[in-house]
């Protein structure tokens, strides 16, 4: 007697069907795992023999055969506990193919029969659901990232005898789908440390760091250590806008598969050390799972002295920033995730970090200053839309600042974090009727959405092409100034770009 259950696993951004195949014959009590299977699914064996019998029920003493099928596919990871236990359970006999008809499986099981969480929830879930599923039965802890995904009914299982139970119809497990469940988030009302209201002058950075959150632009920071680069950059997450449902989503969806169970409600904001692999970065590893370019995903990579990561990993960013996406080559398969996140870096002009410091003399020689900013690459350097020199502001100034700060906290002000985060919103909320979609942005913009989203009257062409001329411009550097300068026009709460507008795009593009 041959039984059949489906389950799935992750697999690159997406989900792949697994039907689970169960044979009984007269024989010594053997149990075989075929189908291209690794360790972990290996292992499963005494799992799930240990799983049914501490749950009351009973192994059969036949030699069973197991086919995790497509065999040509390499299966990982624990998920398919769960399937195969059941399917055992039909095949002996214990349930019938009534019971487990229609329905989808996951989950990893311990010893004692109790349902552990799977990662890659999402993936295994929309797989089910785009295959024609109804009914998933999945551990409970997973019902947080699973609920996100529409059309489907999730049935949260705590253990083996409990799902047992249910499909023999005597003890049953309330349904729980997207729309009558409101996943518990990690942390609800997230709290930050760093404000804008802590940065003292810089206004101009503030500027650009206001324009690149509120179009999805790149930016880089230069300056010599202690200008507070590092600092602007800090006050990101705070000014960041919650994503919505479906960028939530995705968010989760590309936690999960980094092996993190947790949702939160705010967009990611990924600060990697200059030290990580660009495996670590860029994804990869076996199975291929998401680098930080991917969980940065709908948020924020910030990348702390650009010069010191390794040349491999800075050339690598070049696919991501212009696609939006990185597509992962293994001798055995190829792996796609998106990758659409604003870029913001910072470095130091020299090594020693005071080149053109009036504060502190310069102790790099000419050959070390080339060398080390030709760490970025031209192509690299082109596909940032805004770059900010950030200059030490001198302790004279700081403490005249922390001292009006100090004097003028008893009285009640608008905070100037929360002025520019509406603004930033109001921006955004721009982009999304005009594009119709939460989707593109202006950073985002390809040189055919330009022509069609974006129409400069004649002395602003006519301004365009003196300064295209006269600075010698790239054709990539004329489409980032007028992307740029639509956005500074939405701030600006303009239906059209001015002269005023290119101008000062123009002057966050000089090197």
């Amino acid at each position: 007697m041959i039984t059949k259950v489906y389950s799935a696993i992750p697999y690159g951004y997406n989900g792949k069907i697994i039907e689970v195949e169960a044979s009984f014959v007269k024989g010594l009590p053997v149990f075989n795992l075929v189908g291209m299977a690794d360790k972990t699914i290996f292992e499963s064996r005494d799992r799930v023999r240990n799983a049914i019998q501490n749950s009351d029920l009973t192994f059969p003493l036949q030699k069973v055969t197991v086919n995790l099928a497509p065999a040509n596919l390499t299966k990982t990871g624990s998920t398919l506990d769960l399937p195969i236990a059941i399917a055992i359970l039909a095949g002996s006999k214990q349930l019938t193919p009534l019971n487990i008809m229609h329905k989808f499986f996951v989950g990893e099981l311990s010893l004692s029969g109790d349902l552990r969480p799977v990662f890659g929830i999402i993936n295994i879930v929309e797989a089910a659901r785009d295959a024609g599923f109804t009914e998933i039965y999945l551990p409970s802890e997973n019902l947080n990232s699973a609920a996100i995904v529409d059309n489907i009914k999730l049935f949260p299982v705590q253990n083996l005898r409990q799902l047992f139970l249910h499909l023999k119809g005597q003890t049953l497990i309330t349904p729980v789908t997207s729309q009558n469940y409101q996943p518990a988030h990690s942390s609800t009302t997230m709290k930050f440390d760093t404000t804008l209201d802590q940065v003292y002058g810089l206004n101009f950075a503030k500027r650009a760091l206001t324009l690149a959150l509120a179009g999805h632009h790149n930016i880089l920071f230069s300056g010599p250590p202690g200008s507070g680069k590092t600092l602007l950059a800090k006050t990101i997450p705070a000014l960041l806008p919650r994503p919505s449902t479906h960028e939530l989503l995705e968010i989760t969806k590309l936690k999960e598969l980094s092996k993190a169970l947790n949702i939160v409600d705010s967009r990611p904001f990924r600060s990697p050390h200059h030290s990580s692999s660009t495996c670590s970065i860029i994804g990869g590893g076996n199975p291929i799972i998401p680098g930080e370019i991917s969980l940065a995903h709908h948020g924020v990579l910030f990348l702390d002295e650009l010069p010191e990561f390794s040349r491999q990993v800075i050339e690598a960013l070049r696919q991501p920033l212009e696609d939006h996406q990185i597509t992962i080559a293994r001798t055995k398969e190829k792996v796609t995730y998106p990758a659409n996140f604003i870029l913001v870096a910072t470095m130091n002009p020299c090594p020693c970090g005071f080149y053109g410091s009036q504060i502190k003399h310069c102790t790099c020689t000419p050959n070390e200053i080339q060398r080390y900013q030709k760490k970025i690459s031209g192509p690299i350097l082109d596909r940032i839309d805004i770059k900010v020199n950030v200059p030490y502001l001198g302790n004279q100034k700081i403490l005249d600042q922390f001292n009006l700060a100090t004097l003028s906290s008893t009285h009640e002000q608008p905070l100037t974090h929360h002025v520019i985060k509406n603004c930033i919103q109001e921006a955004l909320e721009h982009q999304k009727f005009r594009y119709q979609t939460d989707q593109l942005f202006n950073g985002t913009l390809s040189s055919s959405q330009i022509t069609k989203f974006i129409h400069l009257k004649d002395p602003e062409k006519k301004h365009l092409e003196q300064a295209s001329s006269k600075l010698q411009l790239s054709a990539r550097a004329l489409l980032k100034i007028i992307r740029l300068s639509r956005t500074i026009a939405d701030l600006d709460h303009s239906n059209d770009i001015k002269i005023q507008h290119l101008s000062e795009a123009i002057s966050f593009n000089q090197p």
